[in-house]
C-alpha cells in the first residue's frame, strides 16, 4: 500500500485558509468553531457576521471568545459572538430540561411549555440544531444512563430503573438498538457472547472481520493483525473470541472483491449498535453512490440538521464497520480528506480507486447498500 499521503486535520476549519474562506462565505456552519478579529477596528466576530467584509491582511483567528478578548479585542455588537443566538438558547434550555432527570419522560407539549415556544416550532428547531427530535434525544439519554449504570456494575433491573425505562420489557425492546447486544452481555463486556473473527491481507493492509451469530460487528484495517486482534480483545474482553477463517471466508471475499474493483456494494448482515442520530447518518452514508463523495455539511443538510456538522463527523468517526458503511466517502466542504478512523492514506486510496472505476465502468453496478 502506498503510504506517501499527507494526512489532513480532523477538523473542518483547521487552517487559516479554510477559516478565511468561511468568513468570506459567511458560513454559519463555522460559528462556534472559531472567531475572527479585525485589527483595524479592534472587534471580533462570528464567521457568519453580516458586517462589511474585512481585508485579509487585517484578520486574525481565535479558537474562543476569551482568547480574542485577552488579545485586546471587543465583541461585535452586530453578531454578538459572546452570546448564544436566540434559537440556540431555546434549544439549550430544552436540553437542560431533558437532562435534569433521565427518569422523567417529557412530552413535546410539556417541553414546549418549559421553554415558552410552540410545540411545532420547538420540534422543528430542536431537530435542526441537535440533529434528532426531542423524543429521540430522550431515548439516547436513557440509553446513555443505562450504559453508565451497567458499566458501573449495577444489575440490569437497577440500571434500567435509574435510566428511566418504565418496565424491563420496554428496556429490552430499546436496548439492542442502542447497545448492539443485550444489557447483561454489555455490562459483562461480552461475557457469554461468542465473537468469531478472521484477518486477511488486502491492498489496504490487514483487514479484521468479526461477527456475532447475528451479523458483522466489526470491520477494521491496520498494519498488524496482532494489533487488530488486541483491539477486538479490549472491546469485548469477556467474550469468547474464536478465530474462524472458514466461517468468515464469504464475508472476507466480499471485501477483497470490493477492493479488487469487481464489486461495488456489500451484502453483509450487520450487528452494530447505534444511537438514533448515528443510524440516520450511517443510512445517509450508504446512499452515497459509488465513486462519489459528500461533505459533512451535505450530510447534515440532507438530514435536515444543517448545524449538526460536528455531530455528523463524530458519527462517521464512530463507524465500526469500514466499507460496509462507507464513511470514507465523506470529505471536508473544501474537498480535503479530513480524518479517517483507519488512516487518511487508506481513505485517499479508496476514493481514488472508486473514482477511476466509476468513470471506467464495470463491476457490480447495483446501488451501494
Amino acid at each position: 500500500m502506498n503510504t506517501a499521503f499527507e494526512i489532513p486535520s480532523d477538523t473542518a476549519f483547521s487552517s487559516d485558509e479554510t477559516r478565511w474562506q468561511a468568513v468570506v462565505e459567511r458560513d454559519a456552519h463555522a460559528d462556534g468553531a472559531f472567531f475572527f478579529a479585525v485589527r483595524t477596528t479592534g472587534v471580533f466576530c462570528r464567521p457568519s457576521c453580516a458586517s462589511r467584509a474585512p481585508r485579509r491582511e487585517n484578520v486574525e483567528f481565535f479558537p474562543t471568545t476569551n482568547a480574542a478578548e485577552n488579545a485586546g479585542y471587543r465583541a461585535c455588537k452586530r453578531c454578538q459572538p459572546t452570546s448564544l443566538p436566540r434559537e440556540l438558547a431555546i434549544v439549550e434550555r430544552a436540553c437542560k430540561a431533558l437532562d435534569a432527570d433521565p427518569q422523567q419522560r417529557l412530552t413535546l407539549a410539556q417541553l414546549s411549555d418549559a421553554v415558552h415556544v410552540s410545540p411545532f416550532h420547538l420540534q422543528r428547531l430542536f431537530s435542526r440544531v441537535v440533529g434528532v427530535s426531542p423524543r429521540q434525544y430522550q431515548a439516547a439519554r436513557r440509553a446513555e444512563a443505562l450504559r453508565d449504570g451497567l458499566q458501573r456494575g449495577q444489575n440490569v433491573t437497577r440500571a434500567s430503573h435509574d435510566a428511566g425505562f418504565g418496565s424491563p420489557s420496554r428496556m429490552y425492546e430499546a436496548a439492542p438498538a442502542e447497545l448492539g447486544m443485550t444489557p447483561s452481555v454489555y455490562r459483562r463486556k461480552g461475557a457469554g457472547l461468542t465473537v468469531r473473527f478472521a484477518t486477511d491481507a488486502t491492498p489496504l493492509g490487514t483487514v479484521l472481520v468479526a461477527a456475532t451469530d447475528k451479523g458483522i460487528c466489526k470491520i477494521a484495517f491496520g498494519d498488524d493483525p496482532r494489533a487488530l486482534e488486541g483491539e477486538l480483545a479490549a472491546e469485548l474482553s469477556e467474550a469468547a473470541r474464536v478465530e474462524d477463517r472458514e466461517r468468515l471466508a464469504p464475508f472476507v471475499a466480499q471485501i477483497r472483491a470490493y477492493l479488487d474493483g469487481t464489486r461495488e456494494r456489500f451484502d453483509l448482515p450487520l450487528d452494530i449498535g447505534a444511537t438514533a442520530f448515528q443510524q440516520r447518518v450511517w443510512d445517509a452514508l450508504r446512499r452515497i453512490p459509488y465513486g462519489e463523495t459528500r461533505s459533512y455539511t451535505d450530510i447534515a443538510d440532507a438530514l435536515g440538521s444543517p448545524r449538526a456538522v460536528r455531530a455528523v463527523a463524530n458519527a462517521c468517526a464512530s463507524n465500526p464497520v469500514a466499507l460496509a458503511i462507507p464513511c470514507h466517502r465523506v470529505v471536508q466542504k473544501s474537498g480535503g480528506l479530513a480524518g479517517y478512523r483507519w488512516g487518511a492514506p487508506r481513505k485517499s486510496a479508496l476514493l481514488k480507486a472508486e473514482r477511476s472505476r466509476g468513470v471506467a465502468g464495470g463491476g457490480d453496478k447495483d446501488e451501494v447498500a
